[in-house]
This record gives C-alpha cells, sequence and structure tokens, in this order.
C-alpha cells in the first residue's frame, strides 16, 4: 500500500488508515478480524481508535474498540508492524453521560487515560496520541506539558489533535515551540468533498474550514487526516441520503461533477473521492470505515485511481 509521511518528517504510514470506531460493538469481533486482517494483508498498518469507541453503542463507556485491537494484535502477534492511534478527552466519566461528561484534557486526566488505553491495547506504547475533543477548561500548557510528559517516558511517539480550529491549533504549537514540548504532528477533522452549509451544527465534532486548508499547506510539517470522508455512505447507497448539514444548490453543483469524474475514469463515487484526498492540495489521508470486507475492498481500490489535473480543478472548482 501507498505510504505517506505523517507531516514533512514524519514517520511513514499507510495512505489509508483503517477507523476502527464500531470495532467490538456495532461490528462483531468475527467482523472486525475479517476486516483488519484484511486492511493488512493489502499492505496497511494504520490503526485509529479511541479510548471512548464506541460508548453510543450502549455501554454508555467507551474501550470497547481498543480492547478488540489488542486482542486482534496480540493474537496475530503483529503490534510491531502497527501503527497505532488512539485519543483521550472525550471519554464519558459516568456511564451514560456522553459528551457533556466527558473526561477532558487535564493532566490528569491524561496520564490515567492513557495507561487505561496502554492495558486494552496490551501494548507498551501509542504510536500517535490525539487531543480528542478541545478543552477550552483546561490552560493548553497544561495539556501540552502533559503530552509531552508522555512522549518523554516513551508512552507516547507522536501527538496530534482532533476537532480543533485552526487558531487553537496554532496557539498549541507556539507554545510547544516556547516550551520545548513535542509538537502536534498532525490534526483530524470532519472532511469530504462536499462542503458544510453555512452554519451547519455537527456539535462536537468540527469540520475542515478553507482557513485550516491554507493553514495546512503552509505549514507542511503538519498531516490532515479527514474523519467521515465518505458521509458514512451518503455518496453510494440509496439507504444513506446525504446529511442534511451538506444538502443545497453546492452539494447538487459538486455531486454533479463527481458523476461526472466517476463515469470518466470507471472508479466509484467513494473512490473518486478519496483519490481526490489523496492527490488533491494539501494532500488529506482519509481515514476510512467499513461494514464489510466488500466495502472496504472498494475503498483500498481508491489507490488504483488515477484522477488528471484537469480533474482535480473541475472537482475543486464545482459550485453553484
Amino acid at each position: 500500500m501507498r505510504q505517506l509521511s505523517l507531516g514533512k518528517s514524519g514517520p511513514q504510514v499507510s495512505a489509508l488508515c483503517l477507523g476502527c470506531l464500531n470495532f467490538g460493538t456495532k461490528t462483531d469481533k468475527s467482523l472486525s478480524y475479517q476486516l483488519l486482517d484484511q486492511y493488512v494483508e493489502a499492505g496497511g498498518n494504520f490503526l485509529d481508535t479511541s479510548n471512548n469507541y464506541a460508548f453510543w453503542n450502549g455501554a454508555g463507556v467507551g474501550g470497547q474498540s481498543e480492547t478488540l485491537l489488542g486482542e486482534w494484535m496480540k493474537e496475530k502477534n503483529n503490534r510491531s508492524r502497527i501503527f497505532l492511534a488512539t485519543k483521550v478527552g472525550a471519554n464519558p466519566t459516568i456511564p451514560g453521560g456522553g459528551f457533556p461528561a466527558k473526561e477532558g484534557l487535564s493532566k490528569k486526566a491524561i496520564h490515567k487515560a492513557v495507561d487505561e488505553s496502554l492495558k486494552r491495547l496490551q501494548t507498551d506504547y501509542i504510536d500517535l496520541y490525539y487531543a480528542h475533543i478541545d478543552d477550552m477548561d483546561v490552560p493548553l500548557e497544561e495539556t501540552l506539558e502533559a503530552f509531552n510528559q508522555l512522549v518523554q517516558s516513551g508512552k507516547v511517539r507522536a501527538i496530534g489533535c482532533s476537532n480543533h480550529y485552526t487558531w487553537r491549533l496554532e496557539e498549541a504549537r507556539s507554545i510547544s515551540q516556547s516550551h520545548g514540548f513535542a509538537p502536534y504532528q498532525c490534526i483530524q477533522q470532519r472532511y469530504s468533498y462536499l462542503r458544510p452549509r453555512p452554519g451547519a451544527d455537527f456539535d462536537v465534532q468540527i469540520s475542515v474550514s478553507e482557513e485550516m486548508l491554507k493553514y495546512i499547506e503552509t505549514h507542511e510539517e503538519i498531516a490532515l487526516l479527514a474523519y467521515s470522508p465518505l458521509l458514512s455512505g451518503a455518496y453510494s447507497r440509496q439507504d444513506r441520503p446525504i446529511p442534511v448539514q451538506y444538502t443545497g444548490p453546492d452539494a447538487e453543483a459538486r455531486i454533479a461533477v463527481l458523476q461526472e469524474i466517476s463515469k470518466e475514469t470507471g472508479a466509484t463515487h467513494n473512490q473518486v473521492v478519496l483519490a481526490w484526498m489523496l492527490n488533491n492540495s494539501p494532500v488529506t489521508l482519509p481515514v476510512i470505515a467499513a461494514s464489510s470486507t466488500e466495502q472496504l475492498q472498494e475503498n483500498l481500490q481508491a489507490l488504483d485511481v488515477t484522477l488528471t489535473q484537469e480533474q482535480i480543478k473541475r472537482l475543486n472548482e464545482a459550485t453553484y
């Protein structure tokens, strides 16, 4: 599988990251193992999970995805070949409390959470550890100092953030530079080919903005990752309508061009979206998900799709 660097000088990771959000809950153990095996056999090494996955699927608190991954890596004896990412900050401290009861990003919460994640994952280090949701109630210096301590201790090898605004990412990087802390090497945001409507509400999730894209373009040391790149199947499945946050004339115009490029290339809509992300500027690393081996295979084949610069230009400029 094609490899990309996580930022200008970061570690090499698979161009398609496998999201493990529902593994161990909505996606049962048998299918989760099938998908993991299929991804690794295709040359993939980049797995994305979180300590709060997936509390909304019945348990009230997370940990199920990490637990399953730990069991799978132990059974396959392949931890050294996996680039493992997990997150802290959004797991409920009270079962059923949801995001209002999230653990946050205090020094105490981070140190407690990392040890719990390491235990569930049955490993002594995490390759990439994210601040999952920004915590405005805790000074950034405290959060970044805690992350730096984890890097210094060897429990974590790199750090990133998710669901942060551009100005917060810049502030965090400035603090890290002035204090000699490990910097955020990447940011993972909601991002897809369709653009959200003005004022679209995603609750705790933050969508990539034009400002963020320009920031990443001029800061090559930071990698951009996209979650929900395929809008949960809305590009291809009749039973999955386009989310209301994306509907409107702009979406209709972009879908029309997407359909044109799909016909020209012989690729599916999903494959064109993923290929666009990987070949656009800035390069975006998609976090893909699948609920069947067929879906995963379709996504993996996006790496074989070639888009011309003219096609990328048409996709970028499509609007109403």
